[in-house]
């Protein structure tokens, strides 16, 4: 009896430090440049040759509500503007993370996440949350279902590598903070309508979504006819720990469905244009794996490689049929800042046989396109450091050669330079 009361007690303590409501904030300045490079060509998707820089911004404000145990309501207005450097074309794994969500050069505001989360406990002991952007603090079963449903993220649920998934604050490059042949459904700036169900048991989890896919490629509408067009994905993850070190490994499918447009039947034209192709019923189906490990103190590694058939044109993220992405960050704790923190990376990009040939035709997507091709793969290299200057707020600097942009021999290399301040509470 007891006993009873005591885990009573507990229970109730541990009821007690949920989080009802939370506010959190973000924002995110990045200038990049670049200075002059040499090209044999330019075309209307080519990056300009010329010195030119770029200024985004984006702010989040981040809410959030439990209105009953076990059950979560999220609403994240934002605040976007600026553009990426050439009005974000010429470079597949573009070199800012920060612009794709931008779609106009003039600063708006719009409810990039509008969503409801339920957890279903399944046991296995409890785990504490920690508050933080879309997440309430508490505890909760280590083992559960979580269902989510309404204005997302696709990459909120899946291909997420904890080294490599936040461009505000890591790694830039869109080859690094995803997966660049998941061409994962989203509007111009990275949002999507949906549901996903995520199972986590004791080291493993399974996940999976359906999502909407916008009516044109790279723009805001949204198709909401899942008949005619939509994003499927289901992801395994498992979990382990090698020498007391943690790591994860993930392997995700996908099959999207949208009014895409055929690289083959663009060919049979003179002047191939990918949108005049455009039918319901066209498919993009590929796969993504990815693994993270703690190599030391503050110390981690990860490694990301994706594939697409290349059949049909890209319709939500980037020109990429395959990917490999690699790198590495290191905490400052090791020259007594531990609160900054450097990092390496280098993804390389390839395009499908059909794909490549459209570009070498004349062909454009939207992206990438020079006007003609000598193919190439195209490699991407990014070194940054971080440093904290409170504990709100971070300064960093980033250096990205490119080689082969657009995965054109022809051009470049290109290099880029990064300054971010990131301010977050």
């Amino acid at each position: 009896m007891r006993w009873s009361i005591v885990l009573a007690l507990c229970a109730l303590a541990a009821r007690a430090e949920e989080e009802r409501v939370n506010l959190h904030f973000q924002s995110t300045v990045a200038i990049q440049a670049h200075p002059a490079f040499d090209a044999a060509y330019s075309g209307k998707n080519s990056m300009r040759t010329d010195a030119e820089s770029a200024t985004s911004i984006v702010t989040d404000l981040f809410a959030g509500v439990r209105p009953w145990r076990g059950g979560e309501l999220y609403f994240q207005p934002e605040l976007s503007g600026g553009t990426g450097l050439s009005l974000t074309v010429g470079v597949a794994a573009f070199p800012s993370g920060e612009v794709y969500r931008v779609g106009n050069p003039k600063p708006a505001v719009l409810p990039a996440r509008l969503f409801f989360r339920q957890t279903f406990g399944l046991g296995g002991g409890s785990v504490s949350l920690e508050s933080g952007p879309n997440q309430l603090a508490g505890a909760r079963d280590r083992d559960a279902l979580v269902i989510s449903i309404g204005k997302v993220a696709t990459t909120d649920f899946v291909d997420n590598v904890p080294y490599s998934n936040d461009p505000h604050t890591r790694f830039m490059s869109w080859g690094l903070w995803a997966s660049g042949a998941y061409d994962y459904p989203a509007d111009t700036r990275g949002y999507t309508w949906g549901a996903a169900a995520d199972l986590s048991v004791d080291w493993w989890s399974l996940r999976g979504g359906i999502f909407l896919e916008p009516q044109y490629a790279n723009l805001m509408p949204m198709e909401f006819r899942i008949d005619k067009a939509r994003g499927l994905v289901a992801e395994l993850e498992g979990r382990f720990a090698i020498g007391g070190r943690k790591g994860a490994a993930r392997a995700l499918v996908f099959l999207n469905d949208a009014r895409m447009g055929s690289y083959r039947l663009a060919l049979e034209n003179p002047n191939p244009d990918i949108t005049a192709s455009r039918a319901f019923g066209r498919t993009k189906h590929g796969f993504a794996a990815s693994a993270n490990l703690e190599i030391g103190p503050g110390a981690g590694a990860f490694i990301r490689g994706s594939w697409n058939d290349g059949q049909n044109e890209t319709w939500a993220f980037t020109e990429i049929d395959r990917s490999l992405a690699f790198g590495a960050i290191q905490s400052g704790e090791r020259w007594r800042r531990p609160e900054d923190e450097a990092g390496a990376a280098m993804v390389i990009s390839g395009l499908s046989n059909l794909h490549r040939r459209y570009l070498a035709a004349g062909g454009y997507g939207f992206i990438i396109g020079d006007g003609r091709l000598r193919y190439g793969p195209e490699i991407l290299g990014e070194v940054y450091y971080r440093a904290a200057l409170s504990r709100e707020i971070s300064a960093s600097a980033h250096y990205q050669p490119v080689i082969n942009p657009a995965m054109n021999r022809d051009r470049g290399p290109i290099h880029v330079f990064t300054a971010l301040v990131h301010v977050a509470f």
